[in-house]
C-alpha cells in the first residue's frame, strides 16, 4: 500500500482528496496536516510514501515545508497540488526537490495516478503546467550551461545515455527498449546518476540536461 498524507489548511478540501484516494486501490491514507509545521511532525510521525501538500497555507506553506521535508531523515515523495499555476511556484517546487506539481481541478483519477507514478520514482505534472515549464526553459538562456554540463561530466557515458533519456521524458521501460538493456539495469542507472549528481528525482535531472543545453 501507497502510505499517503494530506496536507492542506482547508478541511473540507483534505475531505475531498480523503473520498477521492481512500477508494482508490492500492492508496492507505494514512493522516492529515493543515500546515506545513504539522506535516513536518506527521511524517516523522507515520512515514508516509508520498506528502500531497498545498503550497499557499497558513502558516508555514507547502514550500517552506517542501525544503525541511528534503531535509528530513525519512524524505517522502511529494506533490505540490494549488489552484494558481503560477511560474514562480512551479519553478521554486521543482528545484526544492518535489516529485510532482498538479493543479486542484486535476479528475479524480488523475490524482489517483500520480500518487501511484509518484511513489513508483517518476514525476507526475500536470499538462498545463508541463508545457508551460518547457516554454519557459525552451526561452531561457542557460547561465548555468557551463556548470551543468560540469556536473553532468561525471557521469559514465551509458549513464549519460540514460539521463538524457530520461530528460526526454521517456520511462524506464522506454530507455531500455531504446538502450537494449533491462529495465532494472536502467532503474540502476538512473539511482547512480541521481546520487553523482546529487538530486533528489527524474525532474531535477531533466531540469539539469536542459540547462546544459545537452536535451
Amino acid at each position: 500500500m501507497i502510505r499517503v498524507l494530506l496536507v492542506d489548511d482547508e478541511a473540507l478540501v483534505r475531505t475531498g482528496l480523503r473520498m477521492i484516494l481512500e477508494p482508490a486501490e492500492g492508496i492507505d491514507v494514512v493522516a492529515e496536516a493543515s500546515d506545513g509545521s504539522e506535516a513536518l511532525t506527521a511524517v516523522a510521525k507515520h512515514r508516509p510514501d508520498v506528502v500531497l501538500m498545498d503550497v499557499r497555507m497558513a502558516g508555514m506553506d507547502g514550500l517552506t515545508a517542501l525544503k525541511e521535508l528534503r531535509r528530513s531523515a525519512h524524505s517522502p515523495k511529494v506533490i505540490m497540488l494549488t489552484t494558481f499555476d503560477l511560474d514562480d511556484y512551479v519553478h521554486t517546487a521543482l528545484r526544492n526537490g518535489a516529485a510532482g506539481f498538479l493543479l486542484k481541478d486535476t479528475s479524480p483519477r488523475e490524482l489517483a495516478d500520480a500518487v501511484r507514478t509518484v511513489a513508483e520514482g517518476s514525476a507526475m505534472l500536470t499538462p498545463k503546467v508541463t508545457k508551460r515549464l518547457i516554454d519557459t526553459f525552451a526561452d531561457l538562456e542557460s547561465a548555468g550551461a557551463a556548470e551543468a554540463r560540469r556536473r553532468l561530466s561525471q557521469l559514465t557515458d551509458r549513464e549519460g545515455e540514460v539521463v538524457r533519456a530520461v530528460a526526454r521524458g521517456l520511462s524506464n521501460a522506454e530507455i531500455g527498449r531504446a538502450l537494449a538493456m533491462s529495465e532494472g539495469t536502467v532503474k540502476a542507472h538512473v539511482s547512480r546518476a541521481l546520487a553523482k549528481l546529487n538530486l533528489s528525482n527524474r525532474v531535477q535531472m531533466a531540469l539539469l540536461v536542459r540547462d546544459a543545453g545537452m536535451r
